[in-house]
């Protein structure tokens, strides 16, 4: 090969009788890893909960093979687990033919699927709303649906709409601010709510006589809901 024009077969076997031979049969490989173990017994490995069988809630040491992982404590293998296909995520595992543990992990993420479906179930205008303020992801997006949810069941579908459009409109996000909108209305009766209460003095204050030499602000997202 190249300018050398050594041939690789041929290296090989001269090289051989250097080499040290390996047993035939090898353990196969894995990677070890330390976890902890929560209260209820499981420990998490990737984005699932692996339940230690026993008593005790010392940390243990995880084999990760390609297939599957053991789990030791002390030296004793107590548990082995196949591993679950890539997109199954967030679940629970025991081992088979023993009793299911009477606790859910410490750490597992409670999903918000069910209850966002119930809320835009209840009304169009919550529906939308969602859309609009729903943050993407993360924990924030779930505690948002929670929230939002325990809101929805202060109040009437009617009264819930109205305030959900109105928040829509002015692009309010606060669930807390959604919640003054719902007293307002109440205290209203069926009537619209009324105007913002404007000080006639404002064009004195100095704040706005700063803001009058710059451009005006586009408000047109606040004419009509988008």
């Amino acid at each position: 090969m190249g300018k050398a024009g050594l041939i690789p077969a041929k290296a090989f076997e001269h090289e051989r009788q250097y080499l040290v031979e390996l047993p035939a049969h090898l353990p196969a490989p894995y990677r070890l890893h330390g976890r902890g173990t929560d209260q209820y017994g499981y420990m998490t490995f990737g984005v699932n909960h692996y339940w230690v069988p026993g008593t005790k809630r010392a940390d243990v040491k995880v084999l990760e093979y390609g297939d599957r992982l053991k789990i030791y404590q002390a030296g004793q293998c107590l548990a082995e687990y196949p591993l679950p296909p890539e997109d199954v995520k967030n679940k629970q595992f025991s081992p088979p033919g023993q009793p299911a543990p009477l606790h859910p992990a410490k750490n597992r993420r409670h999903r918000t699927e069910a209850e966002e479906k119930h809320l835009r179930a209840l009304a169009p205008a919550a529906n939308a709303y969602l859309d609009f303020a729903l943050p993407i992801k993360g924990i924030q997006r779930h505690e948002f649906i929670r929230r939002l949810l325990a809101l929805s069941r202060k109040m009437s579908v009617e009264l819930l709409t109205q305030s959900l459009e109105r928040a829509r409109k002015y692009r309010i996000t606060s669930l807390e601010t959604v919640e003054r909108i719902a007293v307002l209305y109440l205290q209203q009766g069926d009537g619209p709510l009324p105007l913002a209460e404007v000080d006639a003095e404002f064009t004195q204050r100095q704040a706005y006589q700063e803001g009058s030499l710059t451009e005006p602000p586009d408000l047109s997202i606040y004419q009509d809901p988008p």
